[in-house]
């Protein structure tokens, strides 16, 4: 065995020899280790790819010899020689980041977490509110935030719902038409209002009376501002619309053609109808009725028909420029009706960049 005095002797042997008294000889190995901060004795911890012990490293250190020949003895890479003798120390670099992130909110995570609390709005909606304050939120990194915080899914306030079915595609130009009433101080207004199926595009006009010719009139004025071409309405089986369906197989059916018919071959439209009794085939024309009022009606008070109608423009103005829609990926009606007009001008009357959208009255 080697004594410990010829160990010290450091100038008398080999780095070779040396080497293997630091990683076999109890007393120099022991002697090398360092003290833990508490005053006693720890091991070498090591991560999991290391290919040297600290005593070759220290051994790297000292010696003299070249990279290639320190690298063949200990069977490593001499980039790995050279990176332990440019080091001072023998211990492994800390892993990770050099800054750990912070586990508190920043402030605009907090910002996108108190809004889903308070809104409980869905992620998409989310997204479409958030990205004008935020400019590089992604879609991806909302969600990933909204699982950080535990918030990803709504709380499912009316059970379990039945997977809704998809409309079936039509190329734009297919109108939803229906009605309904709206009060003012002034009194009782008809809401009419047309919606495309496809590009979201909504028309809407305020009338003291809901008859027949106030239909045509309405539809006329619907073919006016639309700057592109309808070729279906659907609308339901009121009278404004069609004859009643008990007097549909009648004489006055068969030799008299409704008005809002006429109007709809003047201007090459099919005209077709819902299933009697049946208001919810016309589920999206319902759906636009009630979000108009409640963003009217049941929200404000009107002291006249005409402040009514202002805020009424002003709201489909809303929703045509600044709505940004999920059935549309995420863009607002205008900016759809102009992405097709580079695709499929045919179907279009007139440019819809130099064209106005809103409520005509």
């Amino acid at each position: 065995m080697i004594s410990t005095s010829a160990a010290y002797r450091r100038h008398d042997i080999s780095d070779e020899v040396w080497t293997l008294l630091e990683m076999f000889s109890p007393t120099v190995c022991w002697s090398n280790i360092q003290p833990a901060i508490d005053g006693g004795f720890m091991g070498q911890i090591l991560h999991g790819s290391a290919r040297t012990m600290e005593a070759v490293r220290r051994a790297i250190q000292h010696s003299q010899e070249s990279l290639s020949v320190l690298a063949k003895r200990h069977g490593i890479n001499p980039k790995t020689v050279g990176k332990w003798k440019k080091r001072s120390f023998v211990h492994d670099v800390p892993m990770g980041p050099k800054e750990p992130a912070s586990t508190v909110l920043t402030k605009e995570e907090a910002m996108c977490v108190a809004f889903r609390q308070h809104t409980l709005l869905p992620l998409d909606d989310c997204l479409y509110a958030l990205q004008p304050t935020i400019p590089r939120l992604s879609r991806s990194a909302l969600h990933r935030c909204y699982q950080r915080n535990g918030i990803s899914r709504l709380p499912d306030v009316d059970g379990d719902k039945p997977a809704k079915k998809k409309f079936k595609k039509y190329p734009i130009g297919y109108f939803h038409i229906d009605l309904a009433e709206v009060r003012t101080e002034e009194g009782k207004l008809y809401l009419f209002v047309a919606i495309d199926r496809t590009s979201k595009f909504a028309y809407a006009e305020l009338h003291k009376q809901s008859d027949r010719k106030i239909s045509t009139t309405f539809l006329n004025n619907l073919v006016k501002a639309v700057p592109y071409k309808i070729h279906t309405v659907l609308t339901d089986n009121g009278s404004q619309f069609c004859h009643p369906p008990r007097y549909r197989n009648g004489p006055t059916a068969k030799w008299i053609t409704h008005m809002f018919d006429l109007c709809c071959n003047g201007h090459g439209i099919e005209h077709r109808l819902t299933k009697p009794k049946h208001p919810w085939t016309n589920g999206q024309m319902e759906h636009m009725n009630r979000t108009i009022k409640e963003a009217t009606v049941k929200r404000y008070y009107y002291a006249s028909h005409d402040q009514l109608k202002a805020h009424l423009h002003r709201f489909l103005m809303a929703c045509h420029f600044t709505r940004r829609l999920k059935t549309l990926k995420g863009i607002i009606p205008y900016k759809y009706i102009c992405k097709l007009w580079t695709k499929e001008s045919e179907r279009f009357n007139v440019n819809p960049f130099q064209h106005t959208v809103g409520l005509n009255t």
